[in-house]
C-alpha cells in the first residue's frame, strides 16, 4: 500500500526526508511550509508543496486531511500544534523533537487516539534509542547503558571545533535543559555539560558530556531494570569548557536569544560532517559480567544527484525507518509509540534504515 505523506517544514531536514520519499515507490510526498521561498526549492526538486502556516491551527488541520501520516520537521515549539492538527486530520504523526515538554504534549494527544503518535524520531532521540534498547536486550541482567552521539565537522577550524549541522534552537536546548538519566536504579534529572569523559575511535580523541533530550523515553522503560543509563553528546576536546564560559560565566544560558544570534552569525554550516554513535552496555550474560558496544559512523553522501550531510541522512533515515515499519503494520497503529518498541533488526531491513548499514563500525570490526 502506498502512503501519502505530508512533511511540515521545508528546511534542510525536511528537504532530505522529501528526497528519500520521492525516490521510493511506496510513498507520495508533499511538503508544507509558510515560506514560499523555501517551498520553491522543493518545487525545483520535483516535490509537491502547499503553503500552510503552522500557527493557524484550523488551516493546518484542514491542510493535513487526506494524508496517511504527518512528519513534523518544524521547530520544537510548533510540535504541539502540528500534532494536534494531525490528530484532527486522522493521520499518523511523527516528529524529530528532542524537547521533553513538546513530547509530553504529544503523549497527551495520543491518549484514546485512533492513529499512532511517535515523537522523538530521527537520530538522537530516535535511532540511538532503538540501538540502545537492542544492546540492552542482549543481556540477561542489564547493569549500565551509556549512549553517546555527535554530529561533528570533519575539518574543525574554530576554537569551539564545531559547525552548525542542526537546528540552533534544538542545540541550545540540549546544552541548557536538565537531562534525563537513571542513577543508582532511579530515574533522575542531571545537569547538562556534566559527567565529562574522554573516548577515542579510529585514532581520534573525543570528549562527551550530558545533554538533554537524547534518551527519549528509554529511562522510563529501563527504570528498575538498569542501575545506570545516560546520554552524552560527543564533541572534540575543549568544546565543553568554552560552552561553560558562554553559558555560565557570561550568563548566556539566560539569554538564549542572544546565544542563538551569536551561534548563527559566527558558526558556519557545513556538509562535510561525520555522525558518530557510540553505545556501551554492561551486565550479566549466563552469569558472567560482560560488556558490549555498538558503534556507527556515518559520513555525507550523494543521494538523487545531490550531496547531503551526514546529520541530514541519519536524521531522515531514522524517522523514515519507523514510518516504513508503521506503514507495513509492524508497529502499533494507535496511541503513543516509543522508539524502544522498534526492533533494530526490523529497522535496518527497511529501505531507509539500510542507510545506517554503511556506518556500522561494530559489524565491520566483526567481519575483520
Amino acid at each position: 500500500m502506498q502512503w501519502n505523506i505530508c512533511i511540515v517544514g521545508a528546511g534542510k531536514i525536511g528537504q532530505m526526508i522529501a528526497t528519500l520519499l520521492k525516490t521510493s515507490p511506496n510513498y507520495a510526498v508533499t511538503v508544507a511550509d509558510h515560506d514560499l521561498s523555501a517551498l520553491s526549492v522543493l518545487n525545483r526538486m520535483g516535490v509537491a508543496t502547499k503553503q500552510i502556516d503552522a500557527r493557524d491551527e484550523a488551516g493546518l488541520a484542514e491542510g493535513l486531511k487526506g494524508f496517511n501520516a504527518v512528519i513534523s520537521a518544524a521547530p520544537f515549539f510548533l510540535t504541539p500544534a502540528i500534532a494536534k492538527a494531525a490528530k484532527a486530520a486522522g493521520a499518523h504523526y511523527f516528529d524529530l523533537t528532542e524537547d521533553v515538554a513538546a513530547t509530553n504534549a504529544v503523549r497527551e494527544l495520543a491518549k484514546e487516539s485512533e492513529t499512532a503518535f511517535m515523537p522523538q524520531c530521527g537520530l538522537a532521540p530516535g535511532f540511538v534509542g532503538i540501538a540502545g534498547a537492542a544492546l540492552a536486550s542482549e543481556f540477561d541482567e542489564i547493569d549500565s547503558l551509556h549512549m553517546r552521539v555527535g554530529a561533528l565537522p570533519l575539518y574543525p577550524t574554530n576554537a569551539l571545533k564545531y559547525n552548525l549541522t542542526w537546528s540552533t534552537d534544538g542545540l541550545i536546548n540540549e546544552y541548557c535543559n536538565p537531562c534525563d538519566a537513571i542513577v543508582n536504579g532511579q530515574r533522575v534529572k542531571t545537569q547538562p555539560l556534566e559527567d565529562y569523559e574522554i573516548l577515542g575511535h579510529d585514532g581520534v580523541e573525543y570528549e562527551c558530556f550530558n545533554t538533554s533530550g537524547g534518551l527519549g523515553t528509554l529511562p522510563e522503560t529501563l527504570e528498575g531494570k538498569a542501575r545506570a543509563v545516560s546520554y552524552r553528546s560527543i564533541r572534540y576536546p575543549g568544546h565543553r569548557d568554552l560552552l561553560k564560559l558562554l553559558l555560565n560565566d557570561l550568563g548566556l544560558e539566560r539569554r538564549r536569544d542572544l546565544l542563538k544570534e551569536i551561534f548563527e552569525t559566527a558558526l558556519p554550516r557545513t556538509d562535510q560532517d561525520v555522525v558518530l554513535v557510540y553505545c556501551t552496555a554492561k551486565g550479566l550474560i549466563d552469569g558472567q559480567l560482560r560488556e558490549k558496544s555498538l558503534i556507527n559512523k556515518s559520513f555525507a553522501r550523494t543521494i538523487d544527484g545531490q550531496v547531503w550531510s551526514a546529520i541530514q541522512v541519519t536524521t531522515a533515515a531514522g524517522v523514515l525507518g519507523v514510518v516504513d515499519l508503521m506503514r507495513t503494520g509492524v508497529l502499533p497503529q494507535t496511541g503513543f509509540v516509543r522508539q524502544e518498541q522498534v526492533k533494530l533488526t526490523d529497522f535496518l531491513e527497511t529501505e531507509f534504515g539500510r542507510l545506517y548499514r554503511a556506518g556500522d563500525a561494530t559489524a565491520q570490526n566483526k567481519a575483520a
